[in-house]
């Protein structure tokens, strides 16, 4: 569908460099990342507004990389949705369709069409500065559809709308998408990503640096930018050694880990940092090493438990919040560890500020990265 090769472009001290990715026809694609990175450097040169310095775009095996924004069969909706003032929101989607249809009746026709598929019908006689973000919003997406776009580009389009709003639009483009139209869609927000993306791509400095589904990328981040990216609380950094497990009957304490009963002694790989030491698994060599755990992989309990988990640490919580998911709550076990519980378990745990608990972690379960 839409191939992007080594695609670069530099302004001013920014340089968008060698960005390549392949969208499938009916994809929902997400650029994801913070302000500055060049996901709307990119958007804006896959629709023909910045030119590329090199670089190819093909769309459908059609080379568009020198074609006109209006020939490349691909449709741009802006942030600030970038409607005529002026001009009501039948004028509006209108005048996206000048030189497609032939006669007025049938131009009046396909917007009264449009209109009913963004659900603004009753607000075609309005203008945009009487509308809220996202009935302009939809308004400037029916005008980008009349075009008939093989391929739609959306440019932060959920940013601006209030918490309801941006239900019902996030609604709306899964309805479309359904209806096999390509997007590519640029965020900052991982959460949008996850409810709308079927794979990812994530941009830091000017390139994309891992592609994958959104659920993917938050189970195995392929860098510490990319886990702190999307939401993971707990990094650390340490080195790797080759050491002798300890044995099963090891004393649990803050910080320290005890092994599984199912273990012996074995040269085993050993994370190290200040305050922790933990049991992983990782064909790195001894050396610097970063090591991601996500809150959700970690299980909290009242009294040490036997498990297959290969790491106990012991701790205090000092706080606890409600966050999506369930409850997270913040341990001192000479590090900060966060981890992710349901309100039952809460309940059943009878956890507070200040209960003394241990929280088990599996090694399968934590990312290691070279540091």
């Amino acid at each position: 569908m839409l191939r992007v090769e080594g695609l670069s472009k530099s302004f001013g001290s920014f340089s968008m460099n060698d960005v390549s990715f392949d969208v499938s026809e009916g994809e929902y694609f997400v650029l994801l990342g913070p302000s500055g990175t060049g996901k709307t450097v990119l958007l804006e040169t896959l629709a023909g507004m910045m030119e590329a310095d090199d670089g190819r775009i093909t769309l459908n095996g059609r080379d568009i990389t020198g074609e006109s924004v209006q020939k490349r069969g691909i449709g741009l909706v802006f942030q600030d949705q970038a409607l005529f003032p002026h001009m009501t929101a039948r004028a509006n989607i209108a005048y996206g369709l000048h030189g497609r249809m032939a006669g007025k009746n049938a131009m009046q026709a396909r917007v009264e069409e449009l209109a009913e598929e963004m659900e603004i019908s009753h607000l075609l006689e309005r203008k945009p500065g009487t509308l809220s973000g996202g009935e302009a919003q939809r308004v400037a997406l029916a005008r980008a559809l009349g075009a008939e776009p093989d391929c739609l580009l959306l440019d932060e389009p959920l940013s601006s709308l209030d918490t309801g709003a941006r239900s019902r639009m996030r609604g709306l483009l899964r309805r479309l998408n359904r209806k096999k139209m390509t997007i590519i869609h640029v965020t900052h927000d991982y959460e949008e990503a996850l409810s709308l993306a079927s794979r990812v791509g994530i941009m830091e400095g000017g390139r994309i640096v891992q592609i994958d589904s959104p659920e993917r990328i938050f189970r195995d981040p392929g860098s510490e930018f990319v886990a702190r990216f999307v939401g993971i609380r707990n990094f650390f950094r340490g080195r790797i050694e080759r050491q002798t497990v300890a044995d099963p009957g090891d004393h649990v304490s803050g910080g320290d880990f005890s092994a599984g009963a199912e273990h012996v002694a074995a040269a085993e790989p050993v994370f190290i940092s200040d305050g922790i030491k933990l049991d992983i698994l990782t064909s790195l060599d001894a050396g610097d090493a970063v090591v991601v755990i996500r809150s959700e992989d970690i299980t909290v309990s009242t009294e040490p438990v036997s498990s297959s988990a290969r790491n106990v640490i012991a701790g205090v919580i000092v706080d606890i919040a409600p966050v999506r998911g369930g409850i997270e709550i913040l341990i001192d076990a000479g590090v900060e560890l966060a981890a992710t519980v349901t309100s039952r378990s809460v309940e059943r745990l009878r956890l507070e500020i200040g209960t003394r608990v241990f929280s088990s972690i599996k090694a399968s379960a934590i990312k290691v990265l070279d540091g």
